[in-house]
């Protein structure tokens, strides 16, 4: 089980006070690290997400000792990093909530193109660069359901995973010309 993360921002606490109302949580600062904020869903299980300053970086440091936190000067404008998040929302309530900060926010089935989805998932694209997938309490019992079954046999022939591979690397249709 994971209980918390950290992730880059150009606006912290803005991205903290989000995830907070996302999962009906608190924003805190983080005090460890100047300019950070901690979203915390007060949940059993302590999820939480730590949200540095998008220079941030985590190194080893050159002696035997805990991590140390170090600047990166070019930050990516994206990352190949998610998070699978459940929330007591519905999907009007989190599209309204990225609507309302002006990131992207889409409902999009997760599968086989052309095949029945194995769940759905809402792309929440915090700050229209880092991709939660967010999921309302129905779109977490499709995945639990979907992870209950044999998920194995839904991509084993070898077209399915030509085509699920497809639909992850497609070129815009504008550059298709």
């Amino acid at each position: 089980m994971i209980h918390h993360v950290s992730i880059p921002a150009r606006e912290p606490r803005k991205v903290a006070e989000v995830l907070a109302e996302l999962m009906n949580g608190t924003c805190i600062p983080f005090h460890p690290l100047e300019g950070a904020f901690m979203a915390a869903s007060n949940d059993a299980n302590g999820t939480s997400f730590e949200v540095y300053p998008e220079h941030t970086t985590l190194n080893i440091p050159d002696y035997d000792d805990q991590v140390i936190a170090a600047k990166n000067p070019s930050p990516p404008q994206t990352w190949p990093f998610h998070v699978f998040l459940s929330v007591p929302h519905e999907v009007e309530d989190v599209e309204a909530i990225g609507v309302r900060e002006g990131w992207r926010v889409r409902t999009f089935g997760r599968g086989v193109p052309g095949q029945k989805p194995f769940f759905h998932v809402i792309e929440f694209w915090l700050e229209n660069r880092l991709m939660l997938e967010v999921a309302t309490p129905a779109m977490t019992q499709e995945y639990l359901d979907f992870l209950k079954q044999s998920q194995d046999a839904a991509v084993s022939d070898p077209e399915s995973t030509r085509l699920l591979r497809a639909s992850h690397l497609k070129v815009p249709p504008k550059q298709l010309a």
